[in-house]
């Protein structure tokens, strides 16, 4: 098995979602955060928000949106149980609020082997933009795809 070089620059559809506050609650009491700026408006406010602000691991929830999804391993047409997720890196440019509508584009930026081909590594990058086209976030992510065949060798 061998990955196409080709799909580098391969640029997803862009799919829009929005951050809603049930979604940041329900976040928040999954990871342990109580910090009450992120469910009562008014602290929120008290500390200089213009609403409450989503907390910065929200934003993978927010990429996580993709009514798309699949689409990475669609396109490398590879079997789910070859894969692992291999690194998250986040570049957080300004902040998100309930109400903000958030754009996601995803594009494969590169394709690498390691171990005699045995790991394929796909790098990819998420664009996030607000509902004014600013870039709020940027999103890095590496996919490990095992190679079946590196076995038969």
């Amino acid at each position: 098995m061998q990955l196409d070089k080709k799909l580098i620059g391969h640029t997803f559809k862009p799919f829009t979602t929005t951050v809603e506050a049930g979604k940041i609650r329900l976040f928040c009491k999954a990871i342990g955060e109580d910090d009450p700026i992120y469910v009562d408006e008014e602290a929120a406010k008290k500390a200089g928000y213009r609403a409450i602000p989503a907390p910065l691991t929200y934003l993978t929830a927010v990429t996580n949106d993709d009514p798309d999804k699949g689409g990475l391993l669609r396109l490398l047409n590879v079997d789910i149980g070859l894969i692992l997720h291999g690194e998250q890196h986040y570049e957080y440019l300004a902040p998100v609020h309930v109400g903000d509508k958030i754009t996601c584009q995803q594009k494969v930026v590169d394709i690498y082997d390691k171990k005699g081909g045995a790991l394929w590594f796909v790098a990819s990058e998420t664009e996030l933009k607000d509902q004014a086209g600013k870039l709020v976030a940027k999103a890095k992510g590496i996919t490990v795809v095992r190679n079946p065949d590196a076995a038969k060798k």
